[in-house]
């Protein structure tokens, strides 16, 4: 059974920086694609980042270039998401994705093959 397990949210303070993880069970992550997304309740997922599995390239939604770094670490079997000068709008639940193939093609919209379950990110004083 493929399970994309994600962790590292939680509180943090306006400002501060957070390391969100999606560790992969019965896959092996090096040959995805991965992708971080976000969710307010209400409104639509939004796309923060993908890195390819074939060199690694990485892409990022303009608005949040230079504060999120996305990185893999296929020994490990795991993608980060590093989160710095967070901000409150920045609040949401969380979420990786993989996609079998080397590139990030489409990858805002493509139809994923796994997701993670989420984890909740509350940037709040």
């Amino acid at each position: 059974q493929v399970q994309l397990v994600e962790s590292g949210g939680g509180l943090v303070q306006p400002g501060g920086s957070l390391r969100l993880s999606c560790v992969g069970s019965g896959v092996t992550l090096e040959h995805y694609a991965i992708g971080w997304f976000r969710q307010v309740p209400g409104k639509e997922r939004e796309g923060i980042s993908c890195i390819s599995s074939s060199d690694s390239s990485t892409y990022y939604d303009d608005s949040m270039r230079g504060r999120f770094t996305i990185s893999r670490d296929n020994a490990k079997n795991t993608a980060y998401l590093q989160m710095n000068s967070v901000k409150p709008e920045d609040t949401a639940a969380y979420y990786c994705a993989a996609d079998l193939g080397a590139l990030c093609w489409q990858w805002k919209t493509t139809s994923w093959d796994y997701w993670g379950q989420g984890t909740q990110v509350t940037v709040s004083s």
